[in-house]
C-alpha cells in the first residue's frame, strides 16, 4: 500500500511491504533509489528481497521523484548530504523505524553511506549497490549521454511512467551532476565513522563508476563485505538479481544471528 507522508510541507510517497516469511524482531529494509528512480522503478525486487530475508521493506520516493512533491528550485551540490542528514532521519522518526537496514542504489547508496557515517543514528547494517564516493569522468560522460537521450530520444517518455513531474526528476539529477562545482563532490570522509557492517555490491561493467569506487569504500570503512559481479552494469538488482538477493540474504542472516 502506498501513502504520502508530510515532511516539512512536502508530500513524500511511501510504501510498506510485509515479508511472506517474517523473521521475528527483524528490523526493516529501507530502500533508497537511484538518481532517476522512484518507488515504482524498483518493480518487484523489494518484495523478493523482503521475502528472502524475512525483513519488511519500506520504500519512498525522494522529493522531486515519483509521486512525491516536485522540486521548486534546482538542487545544490549538497543535496545528498541534506537527504542523508536531515530528510532521512525525519522520515525514520515519522515512521517509528529503529535500527533499520539501509539498502541504497547509486545516489541512494551514497546517501546511505553519508547517513551511516554522519547522522549519529543506530543502524543494523548498510547495503549499497553501485554507490559513488567521488566523481569520476566516466560518470560525467554517461550523464551527458543521458541528457542527449532525454532531449532527443525516448528516455523522457520512459521515465514519465514513473514520475508525476518527469522534468523535475531528470533535471534535478542531471543538471547538478554536470554543474562545475559538483566535480569536487566527495564523501570519503564519512566512511571511517560508519559503525555498522557494510555490504557493497558493484558490477564490473558499471557505466557510471569504476571499481575504484568499490576499492575506496573497502579502504575507508571499518567492516565491509565486497561483492563484485561479472556481466553486470550499474543496476545489479536488474542485471544479476539472484546474486544480489543471495548476497543480501546472507549478510542480513549473519547480522540477525549475532
Amino acid at each position: 500500500m502506498k501513502t504520502h507522508l508530510d515532511l516539512g510541507g512536502r508530500a513524500i510517497e511511501v510504501q510498506h511491504l510485509a515479508s511472506a516469511h517474517p523473521h521475528p524482531g527483524a528490523p526493516p529494509l529501507v530502500f533508497l533509489h537511484e538518481g532517476l528512480g522512484s518507488i515504482s522503478m524498483w518493480r518487484d525486487f523489494p518484495q523478493r528481497l523482503a521475502d528472502a530475508t524475512g525483513c519488511a521493506a519500506i520504500l519512498y520516493s525522494r522529493h522531486g521523484y515519483g509521486r512525491s512533491t516536485p522540486l521548486a528550485a534546482p538542487r545544490n551540490v549538497r543535496y545528498m548530504h541534506e537527504e542523508a542528514l536531515e530528510t532521512l532521519p525525519a522520515l525514520l522518526d515519522a515512521l517509528d523505524v529503529e535500527k533499520p537496514f539501509l539498502f541504497g542504489h547509486s545516489d541512494g547508496g551514497s546517501i546511505s553511506l553519508i547517513h551511516a557515517g554522519g547522522a549519529g543514528r543506530d543502524l543494523t547494517g548498510v547495503i549499497v549497490m553501485a554507490p559513488h564516493v567521488f566523481v569520476e569522468e566516466v560518470a560525467l560522460v554517461n550523464i551527458r549521454v543521458a541528457d542527449e537521450a532525454y532531449r532527443m530520444g525516448d528516455l523522457r517518455s520512459r521515465l514519465a511512467r514513473h514520475h508525476g513531474d518527469v522534468d523535475s526528476a531528470f533535471r534535478g539529477w542531471n543538471d547538478i551532476w554536470l554543474h562545475p562545482e559538483f566535480r569536487d563532490w566527495n564523501i570519503e570522509g564519512y566512511l571511517p565513522t560508519i559503525p555498522c557492517p557494510v555490504l557493497a555490491i558493484q558490477g564490473e561493467d558499471d557505466e557510471y563508476g569504476t571499481m575504484e569506487q568499490f576499492e575506496r569504500i573497502a579502504r575507508g570503512a571499518r567492516d565491509v563485505e565486497l561483492v563484485k559481479l561479472a556481466d553486470c552494469r550499474h543496476s545489479p538488482h536488474k542485471d544479476q538479481p539472484e546474486a544480489v538477493i543471495a548476497a543480501v540474504t546472507g549478510f542480513v542472516a549473519d547480522l540477525l544471528a549475532r
